[in-house]
């Protein structure tokens, strides 16, 4: 279940992604998420469900796998979503399915062990955690109303197990009479299904709030000692005729278009060296060479996301991105903050985390002769320092 916008972890940043998408310990959520599960063997077939306006971001991830199925499109309400992902597994016929929540990355196989030991002679199962904290009621939201008695309360988890059949049944039912399920294992109940207990795991953690997502990397990172590296690029395109130029992925009109092998990106090109620099992992055209006819024209967001992916393969995340613009014309304020999210979303960051500037050089130079546009770029970069390491 990978379909909705996560709300509550995104309120303390300016973000456009959902938080399934956003990188912990230098990979997206999602990422992490589908691969624990397709390294486990009991698993034989996973569907994505996803938002209706998650396409692109679920294409950039760029997953692959033998046991992984094409996402499917999640409905206005995370019960029509998994419904669209319980009727999308009709043609696999299985036995048994497990409903998993994205925002858990750290399933694992005992996990998926213990619940399909709780199926053998249950319609349902849910893996719990004992309550250890003192649970209070109250009516009004102000005043103790009276005191849970903890030893029958067990914190919910996923993946929920089910048979097939009868939570497909019962999901097309509930969607006929109610909306008010919070998880699937609520469904199953209201259906008179019977839900047995598996063990749950304190590692099982779902990232809800903004400081789950550090609560993650420290529990994958562990107590390595993270490197902070700075890199810096510099990218420079003559104009040659045209009605355009695309800068930080934002086609913006002008009365020439800029010059190159690719896309002439000059904000995008600056940017990828500068991560390259940070990781000292050569340049652009070490890894995408000009002579190489593949890259003739190609959109420049390629390069960005591979310089990210290569941050994110040594255990890095990116921290800050800075990229300044130095031409006469075109007029950047306007686009500023188109570039600043299109940026964020290629290196799959908080918007906060990138700067996007612009200046003239006072008519001196190339630049002042309105010959061309250059960019230079600072990238921050965190790795951890065992994984630092001659390329």
């Amino acid at each position: 279940m990978a379909g909705g916008v996560g709300a509550r972890a995104n309120s303390a940043s300016d973000t456009s992604l959902p938080k399934q998408y956003r990188l912990v310990a230098g990979i997206p959520l999602l990422s992490r998420t589908l691969a624990a599960l397709l390294e486990i063997d009991a698993v034989s077939v996973v569907v994505p469900v996803i938002g209706s306006d998650h396409q692109s971001f679920y294409n950039d991830l760029g997953l692959s796998h033998a046991k992984l199925r094409g996402p499917v499109i999640g409905g206005e309400t995370r019960q029509l979503s998994c419904l669209a992902g319980l009727e999308a597994l009709q043609s696999e016929k299985p036995d048994l399915v497990l409903i998993h929540d994205a925002a858990r990355p750290f399933v694992d196989a005992a996990l998926i062990e213990g619940v399909a030991a709780a199926l053998a002679d249950a319609d349902g199962a849910i893996p719990v955690t004992l309550v250890t904290d003192t649970i209070k009621r109250s009516l009004d939201g102000k005043t103790v109303g009276g005191t849970e008695d903890r030893t029958q309360l067990f914190a919910a988890q996923t993946p929920q197990g089910f048979r097939y059949e009868p939570i497909l049944a019962a999901h097309r039912r509930a969607v006929e009479l109610s909306d008010g399920f919070t998880d699937d294992a609520a469904i199953a109940e209201w259906a008179n299904l019977r839900v047995a207990l598996s063990q749950g795991s304190t590692r099982n953690i779902k990232i809800t709030l903004p400081e789950d997502f550090a609560r993650a990397e420290r529990m994958i990172l562990g107590n390595r000692r993270m490197e902070v590296r700075v890199g810096t690029g510099f990218d420079v395109h003559a104009f040659e005729p045209g009605d355009h130029v695309i800068l930080g992925n934002i086609e913006i009109a002008h009365s020439a278009q800029l010059k190159g092998h690719s896309d002439a990106d000059v904000v995008l090109h600056a940017l990828a060296d500068a991560l390259y620099g940070a990781l000292a992992d050569g340049d652009i055209g070490a890894h995408f060479p000009p002579s190489d006819d593949q890259w003739k024209g190609a959109d420049s967001t390629i390069f960005l996301k591979h310089a990210t992916q290569r941050v994110a393969e040594r255990g890095g995340r990116i921290l800050h991105l800075d990229v300044t613009i130095i031409c006469e014309r075109p007029k950047i304020g306007p686009h500023v903050q188109a570039m600043r999210k299109r940026i964020a979303e290629i290196a799959a960051i908080d918007i906060g985390r990138v700067a996007v500037k612009a200046t003239t050089s006072e008519r001196l130079g190339f630049t002042g002769r309105e010959e061309g546009i250059a960019a230079q770029a600072a990238a921050t970069i965190e790795l951890p320092g065992e994984a630092l390491h001659d390329a």
